[in-house]
């Protein structure tokens, strides 16, 4: 039995895709789930229509994150950091800190988002790359100094 994806499905395909499966397993798991839809000429017209409704959304959304690209990298953001003797800091800015940064100045980035590999433990200044979208990736400038 053929069968149209609305949703990925590991092992099986991606949404939007034509996978032949046991009858069985389509109608016990796959359609009562709302994973598939049995492969026929109306089910076909309806998943391209819903593709391209899912084009277009994400052609606004990846447009809408170019222009926060842009506003983020000509941004920068100071973070300030206690140190002891020697100028050796105290702690380290974390990916929590550079996301509660941009919060106070505008931008909604998540966590993961932020591509950190591992905390800043020095003063001075910083490149962290902020992935935006899947190919969309913004470099924001971080400075550390003494609190």
């Amino acid at each position: 039995m053929e069968v149209v994806l609305l949703k990925d499905v590991d092992r099986l395909g991606r949404e939007g895709s034509v996978a032949r499966v046991k009858p069985g397993y389509a109608r016990n798991f796959l359609v009562p789930r709302g994973l598939a839809l049995e492969a026929s000429a109306a089910n076909m017209r309806r998943i391209e229509a819903i593709k391209r409704q899912a084009s277009i959304r994400q052609q606004r959304r990846r447009a809408e994150l170019e222009g926060v690209k842009q506003r983020l990298e000509r941004h920068s953001i100071t973070l300030a950091l206690a140190v002891g003797e020697n100028d050796t800091p105290f702690g380290s800015v974390t990916v929590n800190d550079i996301v509660q940064a941009l919060a106070k100045d505008g931008f909604q980035i998540e966590k993961a988002m932020v591509q950190l590999e591992r905390p800043i433990k020095t003063l001075g200044a910083a490149e962290v790359n902020v992935r935006l979208y899947a190919d969309l990736i913004a470099v924001l400038k971080v400075s550390v100094v003494k609190a």
